[in-house]
Order: structure tokens, then sequence, then C-alpha cells
């Protein structure tokens, strides 16, 4: 196994995400919600994320100050991360079939490197705390609640960073 993941990981590239990837990307997000997240939150939650997750709301956001990667394996689309103005994770998804592969922590460190703050921050759904956990983020305020997404807010301190995603 740890081979064939090894193997995996030299075949993904990250790159910037492109127009003809937003209907890729939309389902990823999509299909990773519907299993991990959506059953936790309203009706006007799981509304909220597909408004954020639809093609068309990607593309007005590439057209912001929105850093959006993709990771790329045999020219399939296997995730996505979405860093907000340089300081803000806005999104995070892979594939569901493809997640605990390595993919999230290398799209994590191309991003952070396009960081313009010190720390940076992210509004983790709860089931991924974990994960950003794992990443080097730390809890930083109590959960919260936005058009019915319920999120938990974290940060991680930049020269943390480096050493976690990098273990």
């Amino acid at each position: 196994m740890i081979a064939a993941l090894s193997f995996w990981e030299t075949l993904m590239i990250i790159r910037k995400m492109e127009e003809k990837d937003l209907e890729a990307v939309s389902a990823i997000c999509m299909d990773s919600f519907s299993q991990s997240v959506a059953g936790t939150l309203s009706d006007e939650g799981i509304t909220t994320f597909s408004n954020i997750a639809a093609r068309d709301a990607f593309l007005d956001r590439m057209k912001g100050d929105n850093l959006m990667l993709v990771a790329e394996n045999s020219e399939n689309v296997e995730g996505v991360i979405e860093l907000k103005e340089g300081r803000h994770i806005a999104m995070l998804f892979i594939r569901p079939e493809s997640q605990k592969s390595g993919i999230g922590r290398k799209l994590l460190i191309s991003a952070l490197n396009h960081a313009k703050v010190e720390t940076v921050t992210v509004s983790a759904s709860l089931s991924s705390v974990t994960a950003y956990e794992n990443y080097g983020f730390e809890c930083s305020s109590e959960v919260g609640e936005s058009a019915g997404l319920v999120y938990q807010p974290m940060e991680l301190k930049l020269n943390k960073a480096m050493h976690a995603t990098s273990a």
C-alpha cells in the first residue's frame, strides 16, 4: 500500500484551476459535502453550500483575489483548494474515493506558499476539524453558524505549518 501511495503521489500535479475544471470541481465539492457534511446541516445550510459550490459561483470567485488550485492525476481532477485573499482557506475538497491519500496535504502546502499573512484561517466543517488539526491548525474560537453552515474557526501559524505539513 505504501509503495502504491508513493506512486500515486508522484503522478499528482497541482496547478491553477482553469475554466475547463469548473464542472469537475463543483461535482467534487458537492459529492464530498453530501457524504460527510450535509447530513449534519439544516436545509438552509445545504442550500447555502450548494450555492457556494456551484459552477458559476466558482467562476465569479476566480475573477477575484482568490487562488484556486486543483490536484490532477491522469488528467482527472481529484481535489481543489481555494485560498481567499491570501489569508483564508475557503474550500478544500477531495474526491471522496481519493480522500486520505495525501492530496489534501499537497494542495494545502501549495496554497500556503501563496499566503500573504503569517496566520491562515479556515472555517472548518465539524467533520473536517480532525483533518485540519492533522495539518497543524488549531481551534481559535467557539463553533459558529452562518446561513445554516456550522463551522469551527481554526487558524494555522505558518512557522508551525511547515513542520506539520512536511511530517
